[in-house]
């Protein structure tokens, strides 16, 4: 693989050659990304997202991967 390289200033050492980013541009690609009203079909199955999403940031009763199980 062909990495992209940059050259930079060093404390102490001059000029050096350091890795770019090596990573893909996150770009969605197509005419329908993310137009998830569209992807979901009937009113019940809209509502049913909406709510785990707010469920997820908004409720107490449950523990998400960013809430604490034991508040502090």
């Amino acid at each position: 693989m062909d990495y992209k390289t940059v050259k930079k200033e060093a404390p102490g050492r001059g000029e050096v050659e350091i890795l770019a980013e090596t990573y893909d541009a996150g770009t969605p690609v197509g005419e329908n990304e993310g137009k998830w009203r569209q992807k979901l079909e009937s009113r019940e199955e809209k509502m049913k997202y909406l709510q785990s999403g707010e469920r997820y940031w908004y409720s107490d009763d449950w523990f998400g991967s960013e809430k604490r199980k034991n508040p502090a």
